[in-house]
């Protein structure tokens, strides 16, 4: 590529997040204006669930690792913040650090075990840890609530003099969202263009060569699986503010599922893939949902079609297509010569 072409497309990625950043700063005045105010929970919603489909983008697009047990460290994140604030009283901040401990935690846990398998055996250990706490918040009601879950008051998240700021302010809520949202992306836009994230490159690419030349690729993967599970667990205690809920229905495997779903159509191996995937799939299922109850048939035919024609995903069919108009573009003219008869 020509160094002209990549001008072009740096600065065209410079004006579209900008573009992006001025709509995201003025959704709670803008949305409700031009279309109405539900919509702006929606929005901080889909933000919490594509960080959820970032812990899956961590692990799939980065590491090779496709998990269906990313539900099971959301819930882990969401019990963290309601038994933290229900039982034992604690305010938001330790409530919120709770729930992220507690998914790190399971994380590492099952981590010592999954990340020794990879492939399909991996996918099926995930699933199977998914299930078995699944089962486990079913059961023990006195704990987690089961089907009926655990309902909590919200807490202050700043208190300054006689001023509070918490999630019961729909603005407040919205941007505290988009803050740690953002947070969480430019950690991982950081740890993506690290050494650590290099060698976890190199072992999705080929990890018996990554181990000949020193990487310890067993540890690399625990490393890469508990990362993941912050990102979940950072979702997960989002949620849990966000609904002043949590419930064992959120840790079964169904959930991870559509996270899947959400980071492979919007690209996996792309920073803003899991964003893209989860604002389509969200955004068809609240239009259509109101009109029609089986939408999950539109977002299945969705879901087939981007597979089929776009195998990297949204993000990453709208790279290539910008790197050969670029290209394109720039290209040097192609010199003819006119050549007469005799």
């Amino acid at each position: 590529m020509t160094s002209a072409a990549a001008i072009n497309r740096a600065l065209l990625a410079v004006f579209t997040a900008f573009m992006l950043s001025a709509f995201m700063l003025s959704v709670p005045w803008s949305v409700p204006a031009l279309i109405n105010s539900f919509w702006v929970s929606v929005i901080a919603e889909i933000l919490i669930w594509s960080l959820l489909a970032a812990s899956v983008n961590l692990l799939f697009g980065y590491v090779g690792l496709l998990s269906f047990g990313q539900a099971l460290y959301f819930g882990c994140g969401m019990y963290g913040v309601a038994i933290g604030v229900s039982d034992f009283g604690l305010s938001f901040w330790p409530a919120f650090g709770l729930g992220i401990v507690a998914a790190m935690a399971m994380a590492l846990v099952t981590g010592i075990f999954a990340v020794r398998l990879t492939w399909h055996y991996f996918a099926i250990i995930t699933v199977v840890f998914s299930l078995i706490f699944y089962f486990l918040a079913l059961t023990n009601k006195w704990l987690t609530g089961g089907d009926d879950g655990i309902n909590f008051t919200l807490p202050s998240t700043f208190s300054l003099g006689g001023t509070h700021w918490s999630f019961t302010d729909p603005t407040f809520q919205y941007f505290f969202i988009l803050g740690t949202v953002s947070f969480c992306f430019w950690l991982m836009h950081r740890l993506i263009g690290s050494p650590l994230g290099k060698a976890f490159l190199a072992i999705r690419d080929n990890d018996v060569r990554a181990s000949l030349i020193g990487l310890n690729v067993y540890l690399l993967r625990l490393i890469a699986f508990v990362m993941a599970g912050f990102l979940a667990g950072v979702a997960g205690a989002l949620f849990a503010f966000f609904g002043r809920y949590a419930s064992a229905t959120y840790m079964f495997y169904h959930v991870s599922g559509e996270a899947v779903v959400w980071a492979i159509v919007g690209g996996a191996g792309t920073l803003f893939g899991p964003i893209v995937g989860t604002s389509i799939f969200i955004v068809v299922r609240e239009i259509v949902s109101t009109h029609w109850e089986h939408h999950s048939l539109i977002v299945g035919v969705v879901a087939i079609l981007v597979v089929i024609f776009a195998p990297k995903g949204i993000v990453g069919l709208w790279h290539e297509r910008l790197m050969r108009l670029t290209e394109r573009g720039m290209a040097p003219p192609v010199e003819t010569e006119l050549r007469t008869e005799p």
